[in-house]
Parts: structure tokens; C-alpha cells; sequence
């Protein structure tokens, strides 16, 4: 089953999109599963499929040539080789000239995939969905799904001072010079005012959407390894996502999607549908870009 019934393909000429599966989970530090999440996003994907997506009016895959090429191999019998497994099957991807959407998979995916956009655009600025951080202080080459935005930011991946990270609820005492956007702040602004914080941020800049489903309160993504309450509803989710069709994006992750801790699938069909959005943002630029010229 391919994501939103898309060609599955290994054939990237001509190919603007590509939705990628990292079924990728040994760095988690609670409940496993996430390694079903590629699975789970496209068996969801199929709901929405060959519609026109609400508020946007159009169908992206009528704008963008949208694959779905499958899921990135990698020996799990080598845990140390899977990081560079995944820059690598990442790079190949990108040097063809198509971008990608990474479904998770463990958030420590976003290291690997950031280091391959890296050597494409240079230094990104990061937009990160999430009810943590992720950028603990951490030793060079340790494995972990709660520090890869430190070494995303020691290995100059990404810039901080362009650098939003939005929904955090959970305590960290050096944001590394990233703006945080907490969940409580996001609850007390409208949809229009974060997404005006966050363009602001990145002002202009290559952008990475990075987003773990944790963002998004329990009681909208109970299928997720590290749940922590008081976090954003879907609603508010898409309404801030919707208002970033200025935000220069070059790719997207979303992560942390676990089907065993799921329910009717409202987990897998929450992160789906962001993507979709996401989608949307990209052939709206597109659309932009091409009335311009």
C-alpha cells in the first residue's frame, strides 16, 4: 500500500516528491513500535487519498509529481552503520533533484536526514513540532532519539538563531539558542500569531519541518512512544501549518507514529493528514513560483 495510492517506484527522473518510510525505532528510550509507523501513515493515507483536502481547495498530486519509493534498508544486526545507512539512501534521493517526506520511525532519524540535506543546501533552518527538545547535551556518536538536535547544531546542520521548535512541555535548561514556542504559549495565541512567530524565525531561509507526533496532545495521538499531556489538537496543529505557504521548506519528517499504542488509527490519520498539508504548502509554492515568472 503506497502513501496517498501514489506509483511506488525506485525511478526518481522527473520526480519532485518522494514519501519515504525509516522504519527505524532502537533509539527510543520508551515504548517501541514506531518502526510500524511507515506502515501505519500509508494504510491512513489511503482515507484522504484522491480528494480535494480542506481549506486548500486543490489536490497536490495534480501539482507535483509525488512517488512513494518505498522503505530505506539497512542491516539492524549493525546498529552502529544505520545512521550512515540513512544519509546515504538520503543523499541518492536528493542528488536526483527530488525533495523527500520521511515517515518514522524514531525522531533520531531527523540526524542522518539532516546531515544528507545539509550537504544539498548548506545550513538549514530547523521548524520542530514537539513536545521535547531533543537537543540534550550528548557524546559524540551515542544513538538517541532525545539529543539529535544538539549534534544537528555542534555539526552545524542546522542554524539556531533561524531555528523554532514549537509545543515543548517538557523541561530542557539551554535551548541552544533555538527559539522555543512552549505548548502553553501556542495555547494562548491564535493559529495566525505562532505561524507569524515562526516565519519570522526562519526569515527567509532554507527550512527543515521536522515533526513528532508527541506534539500533539495525547488525546489526539495516543499512538506515540513518549506521550506527555497538555500538548496541541490536530486543529491547531493544521491551522498553523496551513499558514506557512511562505516558509522556503525542503523537506519533511514525520516521526513517532507507534500503531501499537494507537486508537482507530486516529494517531496515523493525524500525522497523514500533516502531511498532506505539507504537501499542499509545496504545491502551493509551486503554483506561486510559476505565476511569478
Amino acid at each position: 500500500m503506497s502513501f496517498l495510492r501514489r506509483t511506488y517506484t525506485k525511478k526518481l527522473r522527473g520526480v519532485d516528491i518522494a514519501i519515504v518510510g525509516i522504519p527505524y525505532d532502537l533509539a527510543t528510550s520508551d515504548r517501541g513500535g514506531a518502526r510500524f509507523g511507515p506502515r501505519a501513515l500509508r494504510a491512513a493515507s489511503v482515507k484522504i487519498a484522491n480528494s480535494i483536502p480542506w481549506p486548500w481547495g486543490f489536490d497536490p498530486t495534480e501539482h507535483l509529481a509525488i512517488i512513494d519509493y518505498g522503505d530505506f534498508g539497512f542491516d539492524f544486526g549493525y546498529p552502529h552503520m544505520i545512521p550512515s545507512e540513512i544519509e546515504s539512501q538520503a543523499s541518492k534521493v536528493l542528488k536526483s533533484g527530488a525533495s523527500m517526506v520521511a515517515l518514522g520511525g524514531d525522531h533520531f532519524i531527523a540526524l542522518p536526514l539532516l546531515r544528507a540535506y545539509a550537504a544539498q543546501f548548506g545550513k538549514l533552518a530547523l521548524v520542530h513540532f514537539d513536545a521535547h527538545s531533543d537537543s540534550a547535551a550528548d557524546t559524540t556518536g551515542r544513538i538517541s532519539h532525545g539529543t539529535m538536535f544538539y549534534h544537528a547544531v555542534k555539526e552545524g546542520l542546522i542554524d539556531p538563531a533561524y531555528s523554532v521548535q514549537i509545543g515543548i512541555r517538557t523541561h530542557n535548561s539551554d535551548p541552544l539558542g533555538m527559539r522555543w514556542l512552549t505548548a502553553d504559549w501556542v495555547h494562548e495565541h491564535s493559529t495566525r500569531e505562532v505561524a507569524r512567530a515562526i516565519q519570522e524565525t526562519v526569515n527567509g531561509r532554507s527550512a527543515y519541518l521536522t515533526f513528532d507526533i508527541d506534539c500533539l496532545d495525547p488525546a489526539f495521538a495516543p499512538g506515540t512512544g513518549t506521550p506527555v499531556v497538555g500538548g496541541l489538537t490536530t486543529a491547531q496543529a493544521r491551522g498553523i501549518l496551513t499558514k506557512l505557504q511562505t516558509v522556503n521548506f525542503v523537506g519533511m519528517d514525520l516521526v513517532e507514529v507507534s500503531p501499537p499504542y494507537d486508537c482507530a488509527e486516529i494517531t496515523a490519520l493525524a500525522g497523514a493528514t500533516l502531511i498532506l498539508d505539507y504537501l499542499c504548502i509545496r504545491a502551493s509554492n509551486r503554483a506561486s513560483h510559476k505565476a511569478r515568472v
